[in-house]
């Protein structure tokens, strides 16, 4: 980080602080530092072109245009550098003021209350990274009418994401995650599918061949000697369908495959807007032995709803409750919330987003059950996971034993 390049600017309608925060940065090595007392002034620096800030040290509590409002113009104005937030208001109103900024797309260095310190100062601006444009590489849009041919032709392949136990680090599970893989443009992502499949309603269709895909895997696997359930996910057309329930019974019979093999996630923000024809489908589905899980929990609107009316095997919190919730009280809060839930209903409860060390010794300290996230693996090809199950072992034998 070439830090004398780096164009930052102190929004603070208070002088002093502006002057004390230009130390500090000049300080760390900061030198191409600006200060401005209010908003406006501020959108002309971001205007300026060459000279536009690429970090803006922010005040929420400022006379004419307050921190928020600044943000909403920020937009407008089609600000492309990262905010770093500094003020003297409560650390709850901080997280909910992060939260609007990056639902903007603008990246969040971290939040300072004052008086800031030095050392949080220099930890939060390591963070910064050059802006990425999307616009300089946007991702190509595809038609309601190639995806529906790419599911008829069986393009669409399964990459398959691992759970394991958090008590021994044994891989059990794996999450089936759709991939496609275009014979012009190679391997497309669910961010350029599912939109646009649920949009079309192709979803039942696409959903049905990853399901069957899984299936096929899960026979495969058996064959090799290794026996995991694989986790799908179902959307709210599968659960509309009165022959959803029979279609995933003889997918499973036709492999010979036990229905305790496979796990069917659903989505609870999504769930039950009619209740008649999707809890018909779930009971046959559970009356047949298929396992439920509820995903994405705390993220949708009746979720104790949903686990008084159906009986789910797990509950997925979601890892927006669960990466970082080491350093945010809040999102800890609803984890341990999350998980004791879990544990008094009967399920197993599984931690989604462990991303890093800090996740992973969360996880294991609070007795959670399964885990899942890029810390320990990321979604991979059938072919390659029995080789990342050996290398795991070694990896998990040595985090099952640290302190």
């Amino acid at each position: 980080m070439n830090k004398a390049a780096i164009r930052i600017l102190v929004l603070d309608d208070e002088h002093f602080m502006q002057k004390m925060l230009a130390h500090m940065l000049a300080t760390l090595g900061f030198s191409s530092v600006d200060t401005c007392d209010n908003g406006l002034s501020a959108l002309e620096w971001v205007d300026a072109g060459d000279t536009t800030p690429q970090i803006i040290l922010l005040d929420l509590h400022m006379p004419g245009m307050d921190g928020i409002q600044f943000v909403r113009k920020l937009v407008e104005h089609n600000f492309e550098g990262s905010l770093l937030l500094v003020s003297g208001e409560d650390e709850r109103l901080l997280q909910m003021t992060q939260k609007l900024i990056e639902a903007h797309d603008i990246p969040v260095l971290g939040r300072l209350s004052k008086p800031v310190f030095l050392p949080e100062l220099e930890a939060a601006l390591e963070k910064w990274k050059p802006a990425f444009h999307p616009h300089h590489a946007a991702k190509k849009v595809y038609s309601a009418g190639e995806l529906q041919a790419a599911i008829a032709n069986r393009e669409l392949i399964n990459f398959y994401q691992p759970k394991v136990l958090v008590a021994t680090g044994a891989v059990v599970s794996v999450e089936a995650l759709v991939r496609w893989r275009h014979p012009k443009d190679g391997l497309i992502f669910p961010d350029q599918i599912i939109e646009l499949a649920e949009e079309n309603h192709l979803i039942d269709d696409l959903t049905r061949l990853v399901l069957v895909n899984a299936i096929k895997q899960i026979k495969a696997w058996q064959g090799e000697g290794l026996s995991l359930e694989v986790a799908v996910n179902i959307s709210m057309d599968n659960l509309m369908s009165l022959s959803f329930a029979d279609f995933v019974v003889d997918a499973a019979h036709a492999e010979q495959v036990a229905p305790q093999y496979i796990l069917l996630e659903v989505t609870e923000s999504r769930l039950m807007l009619d209740q008649r024809v999707p809890l018909e489908t779930l009971t046959r589905l559970k009356l047949n032995r298929f396992r439920l899980s509820i995903d994405d929990f705390g993220t949708g609107h009746s979720s104790l709803t949903q686990l008084r009316n159906i009986r789910f095997d797990e509950l997925k919190i979601d890892r927006s409750f669960v990466h970082n919730a080491t350093q945010d009280k809040t999102s800890r809060a609803i984890y341990d919330i999350s998980l004791g839930l879990g544990k008094k209903l009967g399920m197993e409860v599984v931690a989604e987003g462990v991303e890093d060390l800090d996740d992973w010794d969360l996880v294991r300290r609070s007795d959670c059950d399964l885990a899942q996230g890029y810390f320990i693996g990321r979604p991979m090809p059938a072919a390659e996971l029995i080789e990342w199950i050996a290398e795991w072992k070694d990896r998990a034998q040595e985090w099952q034993h640290s302190p």
